[in-house]
């Protein structure tokens, strides 16, 4: 099977970290670069959580490249240490000395997409501003994407911000607004329309765990104490949730061979006046003529997928062996 090659745009909070453990254990997945934005956490501990990942998974050969530090709005970005927790990974404090050696300059990816031209895929799960600005700097590069895959927006559900807007949106929407209009061809969108029902029980969690300790993986025990504390934040949120809804694993497993995921082809717009609308995704799904739709970019939005699927391979690949769910 041919892997697929990944330039990961992330902010690393919980969900970022476990998706790219996740993408290390598939062999379908082929991470060759990471750029580290501010999101969930401040750029510059963006960075030392992707060298964290970097030393405890032995990947030390992925470039990481320093991202955005603020959005395209020009203000200073909102942290949710509620959420993530301080540093990003829920209790787990990583201790790095001169992580701020291990990056290099932004326009540094740029040889990796000319090395893989027309070979590699964009995964964004963070703010857009990074992205954006690559748009703006490089956009003869843009076109040599093979595929583009965004989480982000909320488009039929409340948004997890404001009442109607998704926080990678809204944190930047000026930034959504360049990617979304000048992207060169379709782009897959994973809004909390498909993400909140992406939920990793505490059974899974549990039982992942304990095959953790049993073949004593130190990646895999990373999982439960972040998962764990992932979840207190929705119990209290979302009270009744069943489990954690890991928005951007299911974004890295919509590339997989198997993913069964429906999507539209719709007109998209983000909302970037000043109001309460402010960083609201907008998706034109009328089922009208053409020309009475909305007259932006057409882009590709996740709608529904197959959960079953969705938590066999997770656990699967996981445990690098099929076997049945608990």
């Amino acid at each position: 099977m041919k892997r697929k090659n990944v330039l990961l745009f992330s902010d690393f909070g919980i969900d970022d970290f476990i998706a790219v453990i996740f993408a290390f254990f598939s062999e379908e997945i082929n991470i060759v670069g990471i750029v580290a934005d501010y999101g969930n956490v401040s750029r510059e501990d963006a960075i030392r959580n992707a060298a964290y990942l970097q030393e405890v998974t032995g990947h030390k050969d992925i470039p990481v490249f320093s991202g955005a530090v603020l959005p395209l709005t020009g203000e200073n970005p909102v942290y949710y240490p509620d959420v993530h927790g301080i540093e990003g990974l829920g209790p787990i404090v990583p201790k790095l000395e001169n992580s701020n050696d291990i990056f290099e300059n932004f326009d540094g990816f740029k040889d990796l997409i000319q090395k893989y031209e027309n070979d590699i895929i964009i995964l964004n799960v963070g703010r857009l501003s990074s992205l954006a600005a690559a748009y703006i700097l490089y956009p003869g590069l843009m076109s040599k994407i093979s595929d583009f895959y965004i989480m982000g927006g909320a488009f039929k559900v409340p948004g997890n911000v404001t009442p109607v807007a998704e926080a990678n949106f809204y944190g930047d929407p000026y930034a959504a607004n360049v990617v979304f209009a000048n992207a060169p061809k379709k782009i897959h969108i994973f809004p909390l329309d498909v993400t909140m029902s992406a939920i990793v029980t505490p059974a899974i969690v549990d039982a992942l765990d304990a095959y953790y300790q049993s073949v004593q993986n130190k990646v895999g025990l990373l999982l439960k104490p972040m998962v764990d504390y992932y979840y207190n934040f929705y119990k209290e949120t979302y009270p009744g949730i069943s489990g954690s809804p890991l928005h951007d694993l299911l974004t890295f497993w919509a590339m997989l061979e198997g993913a069964e995921i429906q999507y539209m082809d719709v007109p998209v717009k983000i909302i970037v006046n000043r109001g309460e609308a402010f960083g609201q995704s907008i998706g034109d799904f009328r089922n009208v003529p053409p020309e009475d739709k909305m007259k932006f970019r057409i882009h590709r939005i996740a709608v529904q997928f197959n959960y079953s699927n969705f938590i066999r391979k997770f656990y699967e690949i996981m445990t690098n062996h099929k076997t049945k769910t608990p």
